[in-house]
């Protein structure tokens, strides 16, 4: 194990014992850690304001910029965690793959990656090496943030080896993801070394997030759901297990006697639509397991036999509901939470563009008063 810095906000005291990282170590704080997906963007007018003069890609690499933005949900919503604001794509921007944002669609590779020879090419040249040595404003962003924030933590995110692999083999978003789903099994060797070389510029980007100061780290995997237990179990898991291996080598160690043996940093898993792979997710080897709103958290503990902290589960679909059916829906969310080890409240998907955010700000009271 490499131990982080003693400057580390793990190692010096600052985040140590917060609320989320209790939980994610199994713990039940005083009171339920609350924080969402997506909580920094599109949903808060001072983002749209720094974002009328600024397109995603450049908010997410200029350092300052993306400090401010991580921090407006805490300033505005009292969240026990900030997550870092960046985009799935950024590694691959970074490394010099030629992909943008587009508006209404999302990301857009020029030179979508669909043969042997087309892995090989980008193998060959979009190097880990090369992305550990771009990543500057990455490390500079979360610095900035930690140092800000004292004890609130910093979650560090990548997306999963699947979904950017999907994204590469499409060109772009795909409702079925046939083309990727295809080449899994047409040619699987190309597969593997696809994702593969994912996995290990996924696994740098995290990595150099818990280095710069993150405190935890969640593997977010959009499109997994559009797949079968088996082939996630056997064509996917693996990369990203590999995904996270630089970030399991991280450790650090508090206190004295028991406390003071080594702790790795906290890792969390999300899946879109991923129901039916919960057993599978949390094989990947995690901390924690987001559940989405169609499966309850009650039937994914079972599942799971009671063995690892739960997150989530509001129905995005709530935030627009009347205040005392939203409030209803919550406490109903947060009583299936006690049913598992411990419970980190969070939305079953990202926050929608067009939430109100004082809705954000009630659930993070009532949670806390919960």
């Amino acid at each position: 194990m490499n131990f982080l810095p003693a400057s580390h906000p793990l190692v010096d005291g600052r985040t140590g014992d917060a609320p989320l990282i209790r939980a994610l170590r199994g713990d039940r704080p005083e009171s339920t850690p609350v924080w969402f997906m997506r909580q920094a963007g599109r949903s808060l007018p001072e983002y749209r304001a720094i974002r009328a003069d600024h397109r995603m890609l450049d908010a997410c690499l200029t350092p300052d910029l993306a400090s401010e933005i991580t921090l407006q949900p805490v300033r505005r919503h009292g969240v026990d965690a900030a997550v870092f604001f960046s985009d799935i794509v950024v590694p691959m921007k970074l490394v010099g793959v030629d992909v943008d944002l587009v508006a209404g669609r999302g990301p857009v590779f020029a030179n979508p990656v669909r043969t042997a020879a087309d892995v090989a090419r980008v193998r060959e040249e979009f190097t880990p090496e090369r992305l550990h040595a771009a990543l500057d404003p990455v490390r500079d962003a979360v610095r900035l943030t930690a140092d800000a924030l004292g004890g609130t933590p910093v979650i560090g995110f990548t997306g999963a080896p699947f979904t950017l692999a999907a994204y590469l083999v499409e060109g772009g978003p795909s409702r079925d993801h046939l083309r990727a789903r295809t080449l899994m099994h047409s040619d699987p060797e190309t597969w593997a070394a696809l994702l593969d070389w994912v996995a290990d510029l996924c696994g740098v980007f995290l990595k150099a997030q818990v280095e710069a100061g993150a405190s935890a780290v969640q593997l977010f995997d959009s499109w997994a759901g559009s797949l079968s237990p088996v082939d996630y179990r056997e064509r996917v898991a693996p990369a990203s297990r590999r995904t996270l291996e630089p970030v399991r080598e991280l450790g650090f160690a508090a206190g004295e006697g028991y406390a003071a043996r080594p702790r790795a940093v906290p890792i969390i898993h999300f899946a879109v639509g991923s129901g039916h792979l919960l057993e599978e997710l949390a094989d990947v080897g995690v901390d924690a397991l987001g559940v989405d709103w169609r499966t309850s958290l009650e039937e994914a503990n079972r599942r799971l036999g009671g063995g690892i902290p739960l997150q989530g589960n509001i129905d995005p679909a709530f935030l627009g509901a009347a205040p005392e059916v939203l409030e209803a829906h919550v406490a109903d969310v947060l009583r299936q939470g006690r049913s598992a080890p411990a419970h980190v409240l969070n939305l079953g998907h990202g926050v929608p563009p067009e939430t109100d955010p004082d809705v954000l700000t009630r659930i993070v009271a009532l949670a806390h008063g919960a």
